[in-house]
């Protein structure tokens, strides 16, 4: 996406992956999910650029990193944000996390043992079970959902898509969001990372919630329909010390439907974080 770009690119297990570095000040890095890329943060990250060192990238297998045919899976893009962090030079960044991206970086945490300075969660596949009806039907029909002819694609993956926003998004808005799962490349890879959804990379990281190592809020859409805001109030019951924030008016894309919100809850919770 010309109006999104990743000008720089790791080497991850021999994959190219891209990300973009911007701004000056204390890191903070944040993290897409499915089936997104790193283009949810274009209403939000532009705030933090004149305060913070901003990092974004888009995971192995989304957006503009490389559509591979092998494992795409949660197993595998922890590890590939713990790489970045190392390659970045990153000690305790601030992590801002949505979806299968909160799952990512708690994997990241708790499994590969990196430290945050303080973790921001929005709407997260963090509890089992998880997965919509949709995603259930595709995990047992992969093949066939691959074979799907153009036009029947371009009309399911809007679909999916407004599924997760609660506004009513115009079609030139929804397009940055539609356009990588489009063509063979795109509709293999959509339904590959679909396929590969498996319940296990969250109920490994589950028991090690209590022993976060961060301050930690949760922001969540009341009208989330991906995933309901009951298990958002699940998880804040299971972080000590965390904070949950119920966002009115916005479903499981809240960077869609209440950008300001997120933009006003960091500028509020960043400075707690921070080190004299």
């Amino acid at each position: 996406m010309t109006d999104w770009p990743l000008a720089q690119t790791y080497r991850f297990n021999g994959h190219c992956v891209r990300y973009a570095v911007r701004g000056d000040g204390p890191p903070l890095v944040f993290v897409h999910g499915t089936p997104f890329s790193s283009y949810v943060w274009h209403r939000i990250a532009p705030h933090f650029i004149a305060t913070h060192r901003v990092y974004y990238f888009d995971l192995l297998g989304y957006g503009q990193s490389e559509k591979i045919s092998g494992d795409v899976s949660l197993g595998v893009q922890n590890e590939l944000l713990a790489q970045l962090l190392d390659h970045w030079g990153l000690q305790q960044p601030d992590v801002v996390a949505h979806d299968f991206g909160g799952a990512t970086a708690l994997r990241t945490h708790l499994l590969n043992g990196k430290n945050y300075r303080s973790l921001t969660l929005i709407d997260p596949v963090a509890l089992t079970p998880w997965g919509s009806p949709f995603v259930q039907h595709v995990r047992q029909h992969q093949a066939a959902f691959s074979g799907l002819p153009d036009y029947i694609q371009r009309a399911i993956v809007p679909a999916y898509i407004r599924g997760a926003i609660h506004r009513d998004i115009p079609d030139e808005e929804l397009a940055p969001y539609v356009q990588p799962w489009l063509g063979d490349s795109g509709q293999a890879a959509l339904y590959r990372q679909i396929a590969q959804m498996d319940e296990r990379y969250t109920q490994e990281a589950e028991p090690l919630y209590p022993s976060i190592r961060c301050p930690v809020q949760i922001l969540w859409g009341e009208e989330d329909q991906w995933i309901p805001i009951e298990r958002g109030r699940a998880l804040h019951q299971m972080i000590p010390g965390s904070r949950l924030q119920a966002i009115a008016n916005a479903g499981h894309l809240l960077q869609e439907d209440a950008p300001e919100a997120i933009v006003a809850a960091l500028l509020r919770f960043l400075p707690l974080s921070r080190t004299p």
